[in-house]
Protein backbone atom coordinates (compact mmCIF):
# COMPACT_ATOMS: atom_id res chain seq x y z
CA UNK A 1 0.00 0.00 0.00
CA UNK A 2 3.00 2.24 1.12
CA UNK A 3 4.54 1.80 -2.52
CA UNK A 4 1.55 2.38 -4.49
CA UNK A 5 1.02 6.03 -2.43
CA UNK A 6 4.47 6.70 -3.10
CA UNK A 7 4.15 6.13 -6.98
CA UNK A 8 1.11 8.34 -6.61
CA UNK A 9 2.53 10.86 -4.77
CA UNK A 10 6.23 10.39 -7.85
CA UNK A 11 3.66 10.17 -10.85
CA UNK A 12 1.54 13.59 -9.38
CA UNK A 13 4.86 15.26 -8.53
CA UNK A 14 6.63 14.70 -11.51
CA UNK A 15 3.01 15.69 -13.57
CA UNK A 16 3.67 19.08 -11.59
CA UNK A 17 7.23 19.20 -13.03
CA UNK A 18 6.01 18.86 -16.13
CA UNK A 19 3.40 21.89 -16.22
CA UNK A 20 6.29 23.92 -14.52
CA UNK A 21 8.57 23.20 -17.99
CA UNK A 22 5.25 24.51 -20.46
CA UNK A 23 5.97 28.00 -18.80
CA UNK A 24 9.55 27.86 -20.15
CA UNK A 25 9.12 29.57 -23.63
CA UNK A 26 11.55 29.69 -26.84
CA UNK A 27 10.99 33.75 -26.00
CA UNK A 28 12.27 32.94 -22.89
CA UNK A 29 12.23 35.09 -19.60
CA UNK A 30 15.55 36.55 -20.50
CA UNK A 31 14.07 38.01 -23.66
CA UNK A 32 10.96 39.37 -22.06
CA UNK A 33 13.31 40.78 -19.33
CA UNK A 34 15.36 42.36 -22.04
CA UNK A 35 11.94 44.18 -23.76
CA UNK A 36 10.99 45.71 -20.53
CA UNK A 37 14.40 46.84 -18.71
CA UNK A 38 13.51 50.13 -19.94
CA UNK A 39 10.64 50.28 -18.39
CA UNK A 40 10.89 48.23 -14.56
CA UNK A 41 7.76 49.49 -13.23
CA UNK A 42 5.74 48.01 -16.08
CA UNK A 43 7.74 44.57 -15.18
CA UNK A 44 7.06 44.95 -11.43
CA UNK A 45 3.25 45.72 -12.65
CA UNK A 46 3.10 42.72 -13.89
CA UNK A 47 4.28 40.52 -11.50
CA UNK A 48 2.21 42.27 -8.80
CA UNK A 49 -0.63 41.54 -11.23
CA UNK A 50 0.23 37.57 -11.64
CA UNK A 51 0.71 37.53 -7.32
CA UNK A 52 -2.68 38.79 -7.06
CA UNK A 53 -4.00 36.29 -9.39
CA UNK A 54 -2.11 33.10 -7.20
CA UNK A 55 -4.42 35.15 -4.62
CA UNK A 56 -1.73 36.59 -3.12
CA UNK A 57 -1.20 40.54 -1.96
CA UNK A 58 2.27 42.15 -1.83
CA UNK A 59 1.56 43.76 1.79
CA UNK A 60 1.62 40.33 2.43
CA UNK A 61 5.12 39.56 1.69
CA UNK A 62 6.18 41.77 4.71
CA UNK A 63 5.35 39.19 7.44
CA UNK A 64 8.00 37.38 5.69
CA UNK A 65 10.54 39.19 7.59
CA UNK A 66 12.87 38.89 4.38
CA UNK A 67 16.55 39.09 3.82
CA UNK A 68 16.88 40.30 0.32
CA UNK A 69 20.45 39.67 -1.28
CA UNK A 70 22.01 40.09 -4.62
CA UNK A 71 25.15 40.42 -6.11
CA UNK A 72 27.16 38.47 -9.44
CA UNK A 73 29.25 36.10 -7.40
CA UNK A 74 28.60 34.64 -3.86
CA UNK A 75 25.18 35.30 -3.27
CA UNK A 76 24.13 31.58 -2.88
CA UNK A 77 26.64 30.96 -0.81
CA UNK A 78 25.71 34.09 1.52
CA UNK A 79 22.26 33.74 1.80
CA UNK A 80 23.26 29.62 2.73
CA UNK A 81 25.46 31.03 5.87
CA UNK A 82 22.69 33.72 6.59
CA UNK A 83 20.03 31.21 6.62
CA UNK A 84 21.97 27.95 8.80
CA UNK A 85 22.90 30.92 11.39
CA UNK A 86 19.61 32.26 11.46
CA UNK A 87 18.44 28.27 11.84
CA UNK A 88 20.95 27.63 14.36
CA UNK A 89 19.13 30.28 16.79
CA UNK A 90 16.14 27.97 16.36
CA UNK A 91 14.22 30.13 14.06
CA UNK A 92 12.24 28.46 10.96
CA UNK A 93 13.47 30.06 8.01
CA UNK A 94 12.47 29.89 4.38
CA UNK A 95 15.22 29.87 1.35
CA UNK A 96 14.71 30.68 -1.95
CA UNK A 97 17.40 30.51 -4.43
CA UNK A 98 18.27 29.86 -7.89
CA UNK A 99 19.15 27.38 -10.52
CA UNK A 100 18.32 24.54 -8.93
CA UNK A 101 21.26 21.17 -9.45
CA UNK A 102 18.89 18.47 -9.69
CA UNK A 103 15.29 18.89 -8.87
CA UNK A 104 13.68 21.76 -9.03
CA UNK A 105 11.85 21.67 -5.45
CA UNK A 106 15.59 22.78 -4.14
CA UNK A 107 14.83 26.55 -4.77
CA UNK A 108 12.23 26.43 -2.32
CA UNK A 109 13.85 25.24 1.31
CA UNK A 110 12.10 24.88 4.30
CA UNK A 111 14.61 25.19 7.40
CA UNK A 112 17.22 24.08 5.24
CA UNK A 113 16.03 21.32 3.37
CA UNK A 114 14.11 21.34 -0.41
CA UNK A 115 10.11 20.96 0.41
CA UNK A 116 8.86 17.43 0.00
CA UNK A 117 7.78 16.22 -3.18
CA UNK A 118 3.67 16.21 -1.51
CA UNK A 119 4.22 20.01 -0.23
CA UNK A 120 5.55 21.29 -3.90
CA UNK A 121 2.83 19.18 -5.12
CA UNK A 122 0.10 20.44 -2.89
CA UNK A 123 1.35 24.45 -3.20
CA UNK A 124 1.81 24.49 -6.95
CA UNK A 125 -1.33 23.15 -8.26
CA UNK A 126 -3.23 25.82 -5.78
CA UNK A 127 -0.98 28.70 -7.33
CA UNK A 128 -1.24 27.39 -10.84
CA UNK A 129 -4.90 26.64 -10.97
CA UNK A 130 -5.61 29.87 -9.74
CA UNK A 131 -3.08 31.65 -12.18
CA UNK A 132 -5.28 28.92 -15.20
CA UNK A 133 -8.49 29.91 -13.81
CA UNK A 134 -7.74 33.71 -14.33
CA UNK A 135 -5.46 33.58 -17.63
CA UNK A 136 -8.73 34.25 -20.00
CA UNK A 137 -9.38 37.76 -18.20
CA UNK A 138 -6.01 38.47 -18.80
CA UNK A 139 -5.47 37.94 -22.50
CA UNK A 140 -4.49 34.33 -21.91
CA UNK A 141 -0.78 35.12 -19.44
CA UNK A 142 0.74 33.34 -17.35
CA UNK A 143 4.13 34.31 -15.77
CA UNK A 144 7.23 32.91 -17.43
CA UNK A 145 9.45 29.84 -15.09
CA UNK A 146 11.24 32.11 -12.71
CA UNK A 147 8.42 34.19 -11.93
CA UNK A 148 6.19 31.43 -11.37
CA UNK A 149 8.75 29.63 -8.94
CA UNK A 150 8.92 33.19 -6.90
CA UNK A 151 5.14 33.58 -6.28
CA UNK A 152 5.26 29.72 -4.97
CA UNK A 153 8.49 30.47 -2.75
CA UNK A 154 6.05 33.07 -1.39
CA UNK A 155 2.72 31.19 -0.82
CA UNK A 156 4.62 27.83 0.77
CA UNK A 157 6.58 30.22 3.01
CA UNK A 158 3.79 32.60 3.96
CA UNK A 159 1.19 29.42 4.15
CA UNK A 160 4.42 27.39 6.41
CA UNK A 161 4.30 30.65 8.51
CA UNK A 162 8.20 30.61 8.67
CA UNK A 163 9.91 33.36 10.85
CA UNK A 164 12.38 34.68 8.44
CA UNK A 165 12.88 34.23 3.81
CA UNK A 166 16.29 35.06 2.77
CA UNK A 167 15.60 35.53 -0.87
CA UNK A 168 18.41 35.05 -3.60
CA UNK A 169 18.04 37.74 -6.66
CA UNK A 170 17.55 35.87 -9.86
CA UNK A 171 18.98 38.91 -12.44
CA UNK A 172 20.34 42.13 -11.31
CA UNK A 173 18.22 43.84 -8.92
CA UNK A 174 16.17 46.45 -9.71
CA UNK A 175 13.70 44.55 -12.49
CA UNK A 176 14.21 40.94 -10.68
CA UNK A 177 10.74 40.07 -10.12
CA UNK A 178 11.91 39.33 -6.54
CA UNK A 179 12.08 42.73 -6.29
CA UNK A 180 8.23 43.30 -5.40
CA UNK A 181 9.21 42.72 -1.87
CA UNK A 182 8.98 46.53 -0.43
CA UNK A 183 9.92 46.44 3.18
CA UNK A 184 12.87 43.79 3.73
CA UNK A 185 14.84 43.77 7.06
CA UNK A 186 17.92 44.22 5.73
CA UNK A 187 19.46 43.72 2.33
CA UNK A 188 22.81 42.45 1.03
CA UNK A 189 25.18 42.97 -2.07
CA UNK A 190 28.17 40.45 -3.02
CA UNK A 191 31.28 40.68 -5.26
CA UNK A 192 30.09 42.41 -8.15
CA UNK A 193 31.64 41.24 -11.94
CA UNK A 194 30.67 41.67 -15.61
CA UNK A 195 27.46 39.34 -16.05
CA UNK A 196 24.00 39.27 -17.97
CA UNK A 197 25.58 42.37 -19.93
CA UNK A 198 22.87 42.29 -22.96
CA UNK A 199 20.49 42.96 -19.71
CA UNK A 200 21.94 44.48 -16.66
CA UNK A 201 24.93 46.83 -18.77
CA UNK A 202 28.13 46.42 -20.49
CA UNK A 203 30.06 47.68 -17.37
CA UNK A 204 30.32 46.87 -13.51
CA UNK A 205 29.13 50.31 -12.86
CA UNK A 206 25.92 49.70 -15.23
CA UNK A 207 25.39 46.34 -13.31
CA UNK A 208 26.34 48.07 -9.97
CA UNK A 209 23.18 50.72 -10.51
CA UNK A 210 20.68 47.50 -11.32
CA UNK A 211 22.72 45.61 -8.35
CA UNK A 212 21.66 48.84 -6.06
CA UNK A 213 18.22 48.84 -7.43
CA UNK A 214 17.00 46.54 -3.96
CA UNK A 215 17.85 49.08 -1.84
CA UNK A 216 15.04 50.32 0.26
CA UNK A 217 14.12 53.45 2.01
CA UNK A 218 15.19 52.98 5.95
CA UNK A 219 16.11 49.41 5.35
CA UNK A 220 20.10 48.96 6.22
CA UNK A 221 22.03 47.51 3.49
CA UNK A 222 25.47 46.03 3.71
CA UNK A 223 27.99 45.24 0.93
CA UNK A 224 31.25 43.27 0.65
CA UNK A 225 34.62 45.79 -0.30
CA UNK A 226 34.03 46.63 -4.21
CA UNK A 227 35.72 48.45 -6.92
CA UNK A 228 35.80 52.39 -6.31
CA UNK A 229 33.82 52.91 -9.63
CA UNK A 230 31.06 50.35 -8.37
CA UNK A 231 30.92 51.47 -4.88
CA UNK A 232 30.76 55.08 -5.48
CA UNK A 233 27.38 53.64 -7.89
CA UNK A 234 25.82 52.01 -4.61
CA UNK A 235 26.51 54.82 -2.11
CA UNK A 236 25.02 57.29 -4.57
CA UNK A 237 21.89 54.62 -4.73
CA UNK A 238 21.30 54.45 -1.80
CA UNK A 239 21.48 58.15 -0.88
CA UNK A 240 19.18 57.99 -3.41
CA UNK A 241 16.87 55.87 -2.05
CA UNK A 242 17.37 56.88 1.22
CA UNK A 243 18.57 53.63 2.95
CA UNK A 244 22.44 53.21 4.80
CA UNK A 245 25.09 51.52 3.09
CA UNK A 246 28.07 49.63 5.27
CA UNK A 247 30.32 47.64 3.62
CA UNK A 248 31.43 44.81 5.97
CA UNK A 249 35.06 43.87 7.49
CA UNK A 250 37.58 41.61 6.64
CA UNK A 251 36.57 38.26 8.38
CA UNK A 252 39.44 38.36 10.63
CA UNK A 253 38.46 41.52 11.65
CA UNK A 254 36.06 39.14 13.91
CA UNK A 255 35.81 38.06 17.73
CA UNK A 256 35.53 34.61 18.04
CA UNK A 257 37.31 32.09 20.39
CA UNK A 258 39.92 30.09 18.19
CA UNK A 259 39.71 29.89 14.40
CA UNK A 260 36.67 30.49 12.74
CA UNK A 261 36.01 27.99 10.13
CA UNK A 262 33.69 27.64 6.92
CA UNK A 263 31.59 24.71 5.91
CA UNK A 264 32.11 26.20 2.13
CA UNK A 265 35.60 26.10 1.01
CA UNK A 266 37.36 28.48 -0.83
CA UNK A 267 39.11 31.82 -0.20
CA UNK A 268 36.47 33.95 -1.93
CA UNK A 269 34.01 32.32 0.68
CA UNK A 270 35.65 34.45 3.18
CA UNK A 271 33.78 37.46 2.15
CA UNK A 272 29.96 35.97 1.56
CA UNK A 273 30.74 34.97 5.03
CA UNK A 274 31.48 38.26 6.28
CA UNK A 275 28.04 39.43 4.72
CA UNK A 276 26.29 36.59 5.85
CA UNK A 277 27.15 38.15 9.44
CA UNK A 278 26.06 41.29 9.16
CA UNK A 279 22.83 40.51 6.96
CA UNK A 280 22.05 37.88 10.39
CA UNK A 281 23.33 40.04 12.82
CA UNK A 282 20.77 42.99 11.50
CA UNK A 283 17.86 40.37 11.38
CA UNK A 284 18.85 39.04 15.08
CA UNK A 285 19.01 42.91 16.66
CA UNK A 286 15.48 43.75 15.10
CA UNK A 287 14.27 40.17 16.06
CA UNK A 288 15.33 40.16 19.58
CA UNK A 289 14.15 44.61 19.94
CA UNK A 290 10.68 43.51 19.35
CA UNK A 291 11.15 41.47 22.36
CA UNK A 292 9.42 38.46 20.56
CA UNK A 293 11.18 36.10 22.41
CA UNK A 294 12.41 38.57 25.62
CA UNK A 295 16.13 37.35 24.78
CA UNK A 296 19.08 40.56 24.69
CA UNK A 297 21.74 40.15 21.74
CA UNK A 298 25.06 40.27 22.71
CA UNK A 299 27.36 42.51 20.75
CA UNK A 300 29.87 42.31 19.07
CA UNK A 301 29.40 39.29 16.46
CA UNK A 302 31.19 36.77 19.06
CA UNK A 303 27.64 34.47 19.77
CA UNK A 304 28.61 30.64 19.58
CA UNK A 305 25.29 30.02 16.98
CA UNK A 306 26.60 32.00 14.69
CA UNK A 307 30.03 30.86 14.62
CA UNK A 308 28.96 27.18 14.20
CA UNK A 309 26.17 27.78 11.77
CA UNK A 310 29.10 29.52 9.21
CA UNK A 311 30.82 26.05 10.21
CA UNK A 312 27.72 24.31 9.41
CA UNK A 313 26.73 25.95 6.14
CA UNK A 314 26.41 23.44 3.18
CA UNK A 315 26.20 24.68 0.06
CA UNK A 316 26.32 21.73 -2.72
CA UNK A 317 27.81 22.66 -6.28
CA UNK A 318 30.14 24.99 -4.90
CA UNK A 319 33.65 24.02 -4.44
CA UNK A 320 32.56 20.59 -3.78
CA UNK A 321 34.50 17.63 -3.27
CA UNK A 322 33.21 13.96 -3.74
CA UNK A 323 35.62 11.45 -3.31
CA UNK A 324 34.27 8.38 -4.58
CA UNK A 325 37.74 6.08 -4.87
CA UNK A 326 40.21 5.77 -6.90
CA UNK A 327 38.13 8.81 -8.85
CA UNK A 328 38.00 12.38 -6.69
CA UNK A 329 35.29 14.84 -8.66
CA UNK A 330 35.85 18.84 -7.62
CA UNK A 331 32.93 20.70 -8.78
CA UNK A 332 32.42 24.45 -8.46
CA UNK A 333 29.55 26.51 -10.74
CA UNK A 334 31.65 28.74 -11.52
CA UNK A 335 30.27 30.73 -14.80
CA UNK A 336 32.07 33.94 -14.54
CA UNK A 337 35.62 35.09 -15.25
CA UNK A 338 35.74 35.77 -11.93
CA UNK A 339 34.69 33.10 -10.55
CA UNK A 340 36.66 31.05 -12.38
CA UNK A 341 39.54 32.46 -11.20
CA UNK A 342 38.37 31.73 -7.87
CA UNK A 343 37.22 28.18 -9.29
CA UNK A 344 41.26 28.00 -10.24
CA UNK A 345 42.48 29.18 -6.77
CA UNK A 346 40.32 26.51 -5.05
CA UNK A 347 41.27 23.43 -7.02
CA UNK A 348 45.06 24.15 -6.80
CA UNK A 349 45.08 24.59 -3.08
CA UNK A 350 43.07 21.37 -2.39
CA UNK A 351 44.76 19.44 -5.13
CA UNK A 352 48.30 18.76 -4.09
CA UNK A 353 46.97 17.53 -0.79
CA UNK A 354 45.05 14.81 -2.59
CA UNK A 355 47.32 13.80 -5.14
CA UNK A 356 50.28 13.66 -1.90
CA UNK A 357 47.23 10.85 -0.79
CA UNK A 358 47.00 9.44 -4.10
CA UNK A 359 50.55 7.15 -3.11
CA UNK A 360 50.81 6.92 -7.33
CA UNK A 361 50.23 7.95 -10.46
CA UNK A 362 47.29 10.75 -11.33
CA UNK A 363 45.82 12.25 -14.58
CA UNK A 364 43.98 15.50 -14.14
CA UNK A 365 40.42 15.83 -16.29
CA UNK A 366 38.27 18.96 -16.95
CA UNK A 367 34.83 18.50 -17.39
CA UNK A 368 33.66 21.77 -18.81
CA UNK A 369 30.21 23.34 -20.56
CA UNK A 370 29.14 26.93 -19.84
CA UNK A 371 25.93 28.70 -21.29
CA UNK A 372 24.06 31.68 -22.89
CA UNK A 373 26.83 34.41 -23.25
CA UNK A 374 29.09 33.54 -21.18
CA UNK A 375 32.92 33.98 -22.23
CA UNK A 376 34.04 30.60 -22.95
CA UNK A 377 37.18 30.81 -24.54
CA UNK A 378 38.36 33.74 -21.23
CA UNK A 379 37.55 30.88 -18.39
CA UNK A 380 38.84 27.87 -20.92
CA UNK A 381 42.03 30.57 -20.78
CA UNK A 382 42.40 30.69 -16.87
CA UNK A 383 41.84 26.77 -16.50
CA UNK A 384 44.93 25.88 -19.34
CA UNK A 385 47.13 26.33 -16.08
CA UNK A 386 46.07 23.84 -14.34
CA UNK A 387 48.03 21.36 -16.55
CA UNK A 388 44.71 18.32 -17.31
CA UNK A 389 45.54 15.55 -19.11
CA UNK A 390 42.23 15.78 -20.76
CA UNK A 391 39.89 18.30 -21.64
CA UNK A 392 36.20 16.92 -21.70
CA UNK A 393 33.20 18.96 -22.80
CA UNK A 394 29.41 18.02 -23.03
CA UNK A 395 26.39 19.69 -22.93
CA UNK A 396 24.13 19.94 -19.85
CA UNK A 397 21.79 16.88 -20.86
CA UNK A 398 22.09 14.95 -18.08
CA UNK A 399 21.60 11.42 -19.95
CA UNK A 400 20.95 11.11 -23.72
CA UNK A 401 18.40 8.50 -23.63
CA UNK A 402 16.21 8.96 -20.18
CA UNK A 403 12.71 8.09 -19.55
CA UNK A 404 11.60 11.12 -17.01
CA UNK A 405 13.70 13.90 -16.54
CA UNK A 406 11.51 16.86 -16.08
CA UNK A 407 13.84 18.54 -13.33
CA UNK A 408 16.61 19.06 -15.45
CA UNK A 409 14.40 20.02 -18.87
CA UNK A 410 15.64 23.17 -20.76
CA UNK A 411 13.31 23.91 -23.33
CA UNK A 412 15.04 27.60 -24.33
CA UNK A 413 17.66 26.16 -26.05
CA UNK A 414 18.40 23.36 -29.17
CA UNK A 415 20.34 20.04 -28.77
CA UNK A 416 22.09 21.70 -32.24
CA UNK A 417 23.13 24.74 -30.41
CA UNK A 418 24.15 22.83 -27.44
CA UNK A 419 26.60 20.26 -29.53
CA UNK A 420 28.10 23.59 -31.30
CA UNK A 421 28.86 25.19 -28.41
CA UNK A 422 30.98 22.03 -26.87
CA UNK A 423 32.58 22.11 -30.30
CA UNK A 424 33.32 25.69 -30.15
CA UNK A 425 34.73 25.32 -26.55
CA UNK A 426 36.52 22.07 -28.03
CA UNK A 427 38.23 24.27 -30.62
CA UNK A 428 38.69 26.89 -27.86
CA UNK A 429 40.91 24.74 -25.71
CA UNK A 430 43.21 23.39 -28.88
CA UNK A 431 43.65 26.96 -30.00
CA UNK A 432 44.59 27.87 -26.18
CA UNK A 433 46.72 24.97 -26.26
CA UNK A 434 48.75 25.79 -29.14
CA UNK A 435 46.59 23.26 -31.21
CA UNK A 436 44.78 25.53 -34.23
CA UNK A 437 43.89 23.08 -36.91
CA UNK A 438 40.45 22.47 -36.49
CA UNK A 439 38.69 19.48 -35.47
CA UNK A 440 37.29 17.26 -38.32
CA UNK A 441 34.06 16.59 -36.63
CA UNK A 442 30.64 15.57 -38.45
CA UNK A 443 27.77 16.17 -35.83
CA UNK A 444 24.77 13.65 -36.54
CA UNK A 445 22.01 16.13 -35.72
CA UNK A 446 19.74 15.06 -37.77
CA UNK A 447 19.54 11.42 -36.96
CA UNK A 448 19.21 12.40 -33.28
CA UNK A 449 22.38 13.04 -30.88
CA UNK A 450 26.11 11.42 -32.11
CA UNK A 451 27.46 8.50 -29.88
CA UNK A 452 30.70 10.82 -29.17
CA UNK A 453 32.99 13.27 -31.28
CA UNK A 454 36.44 11.56 -32.49
CA UNK A 455 39.22 12.87 -30.13
CA UNK A 456 42.06 14.97 -31.01
CA UNK A 457 45.13 15.27 -28.85
CA UNK A 458 44.04 15.35 -25.03
CA UNK A 459 39.56 17.19 -25.82
CA UNK A 460 36.74 14.88 -26.55
CA UNK A 461 33.13 16.17 -26.89
CA UNK A 462 30.70 13.66 -25.78
CA UNK A 463 26.40 13.91 -25.78
CA UNK A 464 25.59 14.20 -22.38
CA UNK A 465 26.82 14.22 -19.19
CA UNK A 466 26.33 10.34 -18.36
CA UNK A 467 28.35 9.51 -20.88
CA UNK A 468 30.88 11.83 -20.29
CA UNK A 469 31.54 10.22 -16.76
CA UNK A 470 31.24 7.06 -17.75
CA UNK A 471 34.26 7.66 -20.36
CA UNK A 472 36.26 9.19 -17.50
CA UNK A 473 35.69 6.59 -15.00
CA UNK A 474 36.30 3.85 -17.06
CA UNK A 475 34.22 1.61 -14.78
CA UNK A 476 36.12 2.57 -11.73
CA UNK A 477 33.43 4.64 -10.12
CA UNK A 478 30.94 2.11 -9.02
CA UNK A 479 28.04 5.32 -8.62
CA UNK A 480 28.02 5.06 -12.45
CA UNK A 481 27.79 1.55 -12.88
CA UNK A 482 24.42 1.17 -12.05
CA UNK A 483 22.67 -1.53 -14.22
CA UNK A 484 19.88 0.96 -14.66
CA UNK A 485 22.11 3.81 -16.29
CA UNK A 486 22.58 3.04 -19.88
CA UNK A 487 26.29 2.76 -21.14
CA UNK A 488 26.69 4.52 -24.55
CA UNK A 489 28.77 2.85 -27.10
CA UNK A 490 31.97 3.94 -27.40
CA UNK A 491 34.63 3.43 -30.85
CA UNK A 492 37.45 1.34 -30.24
CA UNK A 493 39.31 4.05 -31.10
CA UNK A 494 37.74 6.20 -28.38
CA UNK A 495 38.19 3.08 -26.05
CA UNK A 496 41.81 2.89 -26.63
CA UNK A 497 42.68 6.49 -25.76
CA UNK A 498 41.22 6.18 -22.16
CA UNK A 499 44.53 3.68 -21.28
CA UNK A 500 45.82 6.39 -18.76
CA UNK A 501 42.75 6.48 -17.06
CA UNK A 502 42.45 2.92 -16.72
CA UNK A 503 45.72 2.97 -15.25
CA UNK A 504 46.76 5.78 -13.07
CA UNK A 505 46.27 5.04 -9.07
CA UNK A 506 43.65 8.21 -9.01
CA UNK A 507 41.40 10.30 -11.22
CA UNK A 508 41.17 13.92 -10.57
CA UNK A 509 38.09 15.76 -12.31
CA UNK A 510 36.98 19.30 -11.95
CA UNK A 511 33.69 19.97 -13.19
CA UNK A 512 32.83 23.76 -13.43
CA UNK A 513 31.67 26.65 -16.43
CA UNK A 514 27.56 25.83 -15.01
CA UNK A 515 25.57 25.25 -12.14
CA UNK A 516 23.56 23.49 -14.88
CA UNK A 517 26.42 20.60 -15.62
CA UNK A 518 27.49 20.53 -12.13
CA UNK A 519 23.67 19.31 -11.27
CA UNK A 520 23.46 17.16 -13.81
CA UNK A 521 26.84 15.52 -12.97
CA UNK A 522 25.46 15.59 -9.22
CA UNK A 523 22.33 13.40 -10.31
CA UNK A 524 24.33 10.59 -11.44
CA UNK A 525 27.35 11.00 -8.53
CA UNK A 526 24.94 11.68 -5.56
CA UNK A 527 22.02 9.34 -5.65
CA UNK A 528 20.49 11.22 -2.58
CA UNK A 529 20.16 14.20 -4.04
CA UNK A 530 17.25 12.46 -5.94
CA UNK A 531 15.24 11.34 -3.41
Amino acid sequence: MKSLRSCSIMNVFQDAVCTLNTLQTNASALEQVKRERGHPQLQLQAMRGFLQRAGLKVEELDRLNIIHVTGTKGKGSTCAFTEQILRKYGFRTGFYSSPHLVQVRERIRINGQPIGKELFTKYFWQVYGRLEETKDAHGGSMPAYFRFLTILAFHVFLQEKVDSAVIEVGIGGAYDCTNIIRRPWVCGISSLGIDHTSILGDTIEKIAGQKGGIFKLGVPAFTVKQPDGPMKVLQERAEEIGCSLSVCPDLEEYESEGSLSLGLAGHHQRSNASLALQLSHTWLQRHFLTGAFGKTLYSPIKIYDVFTGLAETEWPGRNQTLKHSPVTYFLDGAHTTRSMLACVRWFNEVTPQHERNAGGSVVRVLLFNATGERDCAAMLKLLVPCHFDFAVFCPNITEAITTCNADQQNFNVSVENMLTRCLDNQQSWRVLNGQEEKPEVELLIGGGLPLVAERHTDTLVFPCILSALQWISQGRDSALSDPNKCVIPIKPSIKAKAAPLREAVSIHVLITGSLHLVGGALKHLDPSLNS
